[in-house]
């Protein structure tokens, strides 16, 4: 009996006290290690080298897709040239003049309408001449500070006419401050593409010292 009690006395006796668990004032974290930058892939075209060595982009796989490179002129052997641009891609103030013979008929209303958006400042002006013709004419004005200015700017005007290398008519005027010039081709009693180009060479000519002075108010 004596044996029985002291078998159960030790084991109530672990069962109702358990052993202390043991408190770590200082808990040892796992050790950080430094940040290490991860070197990303690098990503390389693996097609043909098409462009070359110009620095231009790879095309896009939709580009690919669309076959864009078969719809557009020239090969990938082509010689490429620089070229001088044609008469018809330069400014009109680049442009020189061309013959003009009698029989060659005036610029339609349309097509110079379409021209007189290339110019600063110019209108078209029909008037009728004593045969009962009419005649279309450029007509531009100029408004300057003085009297003195209007003369010096129709000097500048005739020596850039006389200078484009066509016969035309032109007519400066001078009222007081202000100048006007007509531009047309006698010879064919209207307008020629000369007289587009020789009003656009009048629009390079400097007039900001021949103009009047702002006034500006408090």
């Amino acid at each position: 009996m004596a044996t029985t009690t002291s078998s159960t006395t030790s084991l109530f006796y672990s069962l109702s006290s358990p052993s202390p668990i043991k408190h770590n004032p200082s808990p040892s974290f796992p050790k950080l290690l430094p940040f290490r930058r991860r070197s990303l892939p690098t990503i390389t075209a693996t097609g043909p080298d098409i462009l070359g060595d110009f620095g231009a982009r790879d095309p896009f796989p939709a580009e690919l897709e669309s076959q864009f490179g078969e719809k557009v002129l020239g090969n990938v052997s082509t010689e490429h040239k620089i070229l001088i641009p044609q008469s018809s891609a330069l400014s009109l103030s680049q442009q020189s003049c061309v013959t003009v013979s009698s029989i060659d008929p005036p610029l339609s209303k349309h097509d110079a309408k379409q021209l007189l958006f290339k110019l600063l400042g110019w209108r078209l002006l029909e008037e009728e001449t004593e045969d009962g013709v009419m005649v279309m004419k450029l007509h531009c004005l100029w408004k300057l500070k003085d009297f003195d200015a209007g003369v010096e700017l129709q000097k500048r005007i005739s020596d850039v006419a006389e200078n484009a290398g066509h016969h035309n008519s032109l007519v400066l005027k001078q009222e007081s401050n202000v100048v006007t010039a007509q531009l047309w081709t006698q010879q064919i009693n209207g307008l020629s593409i000369n007289d587009f180009i020789v009003a656009a060479k009048i629009d390079q000519v400097q007039v900001s010292d021949l103009l009047p002075k702002k006034r500006f108010w408090a």
